[in-house]
């Protein structure tokens, strides 16, 4: 990238700016290198702009600048936060902010800062003193009834990484309009080098900053333990697992133990929490390549089962055997459903249930509740949405919360932690597999049943990338020319019903608000959604389809060819908003 002149020494001043404010001799010194070095594009793109506090909180690379995760972004966003929590009340000087962290290599350093500038104004803390699940720290936020909750970390992302996640005071993710309550509050503190600021107050020594006793862990587990349903299992069912150098082996291996499994096997050079993730090149479960050593393992050991959890343990990846005897890996939406389906199986009639998924998962959960006289409600992606909803349905209608899911490996079971949550998930579905098991058949098998029962629906995604500030208007374009003139037909199967969130969210509950989502509902129940990406310059092209499974069909054959047709619509409307 060329700077011009002009670039260069607005970028350079701000950068000098920006080092005058930070407290983190590293960091400090970093950004004086760049300058000293002449690399003029890098310090331009690290002061381009600020990392955006939004309802996902903050997320960005580890590094020096105004565009990066740091101590002085930490400090500033923390004492915004406190800002905000002080100006709604007295509660929060007698109500506690929860604060846990990750395992990543900044983690720790920032939860210290952040414990720091809230106990400094005058906040009371209750905070995690070693690595932990976010679902914990969602958990013990219910619990105490915090006013906040703040969790140092960047889930998935690669090595790099480290964020800053917010819970409201209803234990669930903020979302709008408190996200930019919360930003405008951090826009107004100019220097982190100001904010006051209690050292060491994670020692343990300072009186309005305490450990969150080790005892909520049992007190997790004990509801977990009460939302079981109580059939007959085969605990001899051998479990492979893997945290992915992520922060879920030591609660994982106590939920099992507990719950009676003995036969678990960790894979061992990813089973401590280890932020430099030395064996995966990218910590998620959904990359290729990420379960390889798992899988490895379930071969060694002919496991039944392999359960995976993301590096802070909000999300469940599942492996079963195939019929080759080779370990396949579910779909968000297969877990999503086979989990659905156990917990509605299992649910009081009343209050009447209620399942809820993001809108780009699969409809087919709208199936399963209605064969249950469940309530079903769908949102926008993301837990923040899925939970507001429910606490909003639970209110007003009298239904009671059963279980949520997204298609990116996010469920919540039950109503113990008001997000997803890797760890419960990872045991209610071995629960199931070990049930399945006493009948002499597994999940696969499951899963079958369900689809010759309410159709074998299949998902497909295609993504679109167009770099670059030109690409974006190309993708710009295709949103309003797709909005204006919709195909009246997708493959031959007719447009029953167009969508266009970006307008009419007056019309919509507040979980569906205005966002750049067109929705072509097709004929016979399948649908196509097509949305910008909101981090790169991709467009996003959903298709969901269901097609009849009949008794003599295999349903391997069947699922090809259907996933065939779907990725046919999806090439075909990427032709028709002129991406193709």
């Amino acid at each position: 990238m060329l700077v011009s002149m002009e670039q260069a020494d607005s970028s350079i001043d701000a950068a000098r700016r920006w080092i005058a404010q930070d407290p983190d001799p590293e960091t400090r010194a970093e950004l004086e290198q760049l300058i000293a070095s002449g690399n003029l594009a890098e310090v331009r793109e690290r002061m381009l702009a600020p990392l955006e506090f939004g309802t996902a909180g903050l997320r960005g690379v580890v590094g020096a600048g105004l565009g990066r995760m740091n101590r002085a972004v930490v400090i500033r966003a923390t004492r915004g936060l406190a800002e905000y929590l002080l100006a709604r009340g007295v509660d929060a000087r007698t109500l506690p902010v929860v604060v846990g962290f990750d395992g990543r290599l900044s983690s720790r350093r920032f939860a210290e800062d952040t414990v720091g500038v809230l106990v400094a104004a005058g906040i009371p803390v209750r905070f995690f003193p070693e690595p932990v699940p976010t679902p914990m720290v969602a958990h013990a936020a219910r619990e105490l009834s915090a006013s906040a909750a703040i969790v140092i970390t960047a889930s998935h992302n690669p090595p790099e990484y480290n964020g800053y996640k917010v819970y409201a005071a209803n234990a669930a993710q903020i979302v709008s309009p408190v996200d930019q309550e919360i930003s405008a509050r951090i826009a107004a503190v100019q220097s982190a080098t100001v904010v006051p600021l209690a050292a060491g107050a994670m020692s343990g020594a300072h009186p309005s900053a305490e450990p969150v006793p080790e005892a909520f862990f049992d007190r997790y587990l004990a509801e977990v333990d009460a939302l079981r349903p109580r059939i007959e299992r085969d605990q001899k069912l051998c479990i492979v697992y893997t945290p992915m150098h992520g922060v879920g082996w030591r609660y994982v291996k106590r939920t099992f133990e507990r719950s009676g499994y003995p036969n678990v096997h960790v894979v061992a050079d990813q089973a401590e929490p280890d932020g430099r993730f030395p064996t995966v090149n990218f910590p998620n479960p959904e990359e290729p390549g990420a379960l390889d050593r798992a899988m490895s393992l379930a071969d060694e050991k002919k496991a039944d089962l392999i359960l995976a959890n993301d590096p802070d343990a909000d999300r469940l990846a599942v492996c079963i055997p195939s019929a080759t005897g080779r370990f396949r890996q579910l779909t968000g939406n297969q877990v999503g459903l086979l989990l659905a389906d156990f917990m509605l199986e299992h649910a009081l009639a009343a209050p009447r249930p209620l399942v809820a998924s993001s809108i780009v998962s699969s409809p087919m959960l709208g199936a399963i509740a209605a064969a249950h006289g469940a309530r079903f409600e769908q949102t926008l992606t993301g837990f923040k949405w899925i939970w507001n909803a429910a606490l909003d349905l639970e209110a007003k209608e009298g239904v009671r919360f059963a279980f949520g899911y997204e298609e990116a490996l996010g469920y919540s079971v039950g109503r113990i932690v008001r997000d997803k949550d890797g760890v419960s998930a990872a045991l209610l579905l071995a629960d199931l597999a070990a049930h399945e098991k006493t009948q002499g058949r597994g999940l696969g098998d499951r899963l079958e049943r369900l689809y010759r029962k309410h159709g074998l629906w299949v998902s497909v995604q295609k993504s679109i990338t167009r770099p670059g500030s030109d690409g974006l208007a190309e993708i710009e374009r295709a949103m309003q020319g797709l909005a204006a003139a919709p195909p009246q037909a997708v493959g031959g199967t007719t447009v029953a019903r167009v969508t266009d969130f970006r307008v009419g969210a007056d019309a919509r509950p507040r979980w569906l608000p205005a966002t750049p989502l067109i929705s072509l509902e097709l004929e016979g129940g399948g649908r196509v959604l097509v949305r910008p990406s909101g981090t790169e310059p991709k467009l996003k092209i959903y298709v969901d389809l269901c097609v009849p499974l009949r008794e003599s069909e295999r349903l391997s054959v069947r699922e090809e060819e259907a996933l065939a047709q779907a990725q046919a619509l999806a090439n075909q409307v990427a032709v028709q908003v002129g991406l193709g």
